[in-house]
């Protein structure tokens, strides 16, 4: 019962929040629930020294839910399969080099980019952090948030082209950046006697290629079990049940979760919806995993507002945190500027557009549930907070302001 009380209190909490910003701020949805979270904990934070135990009891409430399990073991899986089944993959065929290129190489030259400049900055402003865990800060902030990613793209007025590069690049980098962080996570806890070439790319290959390969069984068994019933209640059943326990199959073989449910979703919303469904049940199962993906977004971010309350003297790290944004923006432009050098003989990318894809490559709670996996230690605390800072600054900064940057990067070529 705990756990159902945890979860009706952030339900309420979400949908109060949502109502403020809808009637107040009018942010974008995820970014105004983020924001009034958080400017609610820095008041929790004033009204507990008057107060303690309230300020407790709502911290070990937070406490109580393990981030890093909710959000990487069952809302990822809801979220990027509702990001998913909306995805036209005509489009995203068309964008598949760029996509591939981004969800790979992009990661892993901005994870070595973000370790080593770290590890040679933050010593200027008199904060050590250890090489192995600069490059295990690298490994969890490279990727692109497909959450943060898909939540604030249907709010900002970018190209379609641009648009499926972003979204496409946020939905299969996970693949990589999760074995990549696994490798060097084992080496911040002395376990390096099992990593060599063959088996991180074993390691690759059955993540990625796993969840590939179940996810596309999935989709197809799904989209042809709709066809024979052709009946809308059924049919979300059926989705339902391709998200859950498709996870669970996953989990049981090790293999990637993220990528299955991506797979799954963009078979089931192509193949599934050309081939499979009627109208009606297109209908109904359209505006229920809209929903699904607004109230799970919801209580995402509200999760991320509030993950401020359970970072002690957060201010202390603030130089670190300013540094790390620098960095990391100085990193994703690098990985995305090196790439486009090779494919520039296909595809020609402006000034504009990789401004565009730079200032779009968004963070959020994939990189705070990674940070809070990280093992317990005198360094988890830094890696925390400046993980904390680079994701609030992508969000309310970044995300905030996609649309002018586009817009202007836009009209500056046109002119």
């Amino acid at each position: 019962m705990e756990l159902y009380y945890s979860f009706s209190i952030l339900i309420v909490l979400a949908s109060f929040f949502a109502y403020l910003n809808l009637r107040f701020l009018r942010f974008p949805p995820a970014i105004g629930i983020m924001a009034i979270a958080m400017i609610s904990s820095i008041l929790l934070v004033s009204f507990g020294k008057i107060f303690p135990e309230f300020l407790m009891d709502f911290s070990q409430l937070l406490i109580g839910v393990d981030f890093t399990e909710v959000l990487m073991g069952a809302m990822l899986n809801f979220l990027l399969f509702a990001g998913a089944i909306h995805i036209n993959i005509a489009d995203l065929r068309e964008q598949k080099l760029p996509v591939m290129l981004f969800s790979s190489v992009s990661v892993i030259i901005s994870t070595f980019i973000v370790g080593m400049v770290l590890y040679w900055a933050l010593p200027l402003i008199g904060m050590e952090l250890p090489l192995i865990y600069c490059l295990l800060f690298g490994a969890l902030i490279s990727p692109t948030d497909p959450v943060a990613v898909l939540s604030i793209l249907k709010n900002a007025k970018v190209p379609k082209s641009l648009e499926t590069k972003v979204a496409g690049e946020s939905l299969f980098n996970d693949g990589v950046a999760v074995v990549v962080f696994a490798v060097i996570l084992k080496l911040t806890s002395g376990h390096s006697a099992d990593i060599n070439l063959g088996n991180v790319s074993w390691l690759l290959i059955k993540e990625a290629g796993g969840g590939f390969l179940l996810g596309t069984i999935l989709g197809f068994t799904a989209s042809n079990s709709i066809k024979n019933v052709n009946d809308y209640i059924v049919s979300v059943l059926i989705t339902l049940s391709v998200v859950m326990g498709g996870y669970l199959i996953a989990h049981a073989m090790h293999i990637s979760g993220p990528l299955t449910m991506v797979t799954a979703g963009l078979i089931i919303g192509n193949y599934g919806k050309r081939t499979a469904m009627s109208d009606e049940t297109k209908d109904y199962l359209n505006k229920f995993w809209e929903l699904i993906d607004e109230i799970m977004n919801a209580v995402l971010f509200l999760f991320i507002g509030f993950e401020l309350l359970l970072i002690p003297n957060i201010l202390e790290y603030w130089k670190g945190g300013l540094i790390a944004i620098i960095v990391v923006l100085f990193a994703r432009f690098l990985s995305i500027w090196v790439p486009t050098l090779f494919i520039r003989f296909k595809q020609k990318f402006s000034k504009g557009t990789i401004k565009i894809l730079v200032w779009g490559g968004l963070r959020g709670g994939v990189s705070i549930a990674l940070a809070l996996s990280a093992q317990d230690n005198e360094y988890r605390p830094l890696l925390i907070a400046i993980t904390y800072f680079v994701v609030v600054f992508s969000i309310l900064v970044q995300g905030l302001t996609v649309g002018k940057v586009a817009d202007k990067a836009l009209a500056s070529e046109k002119a």
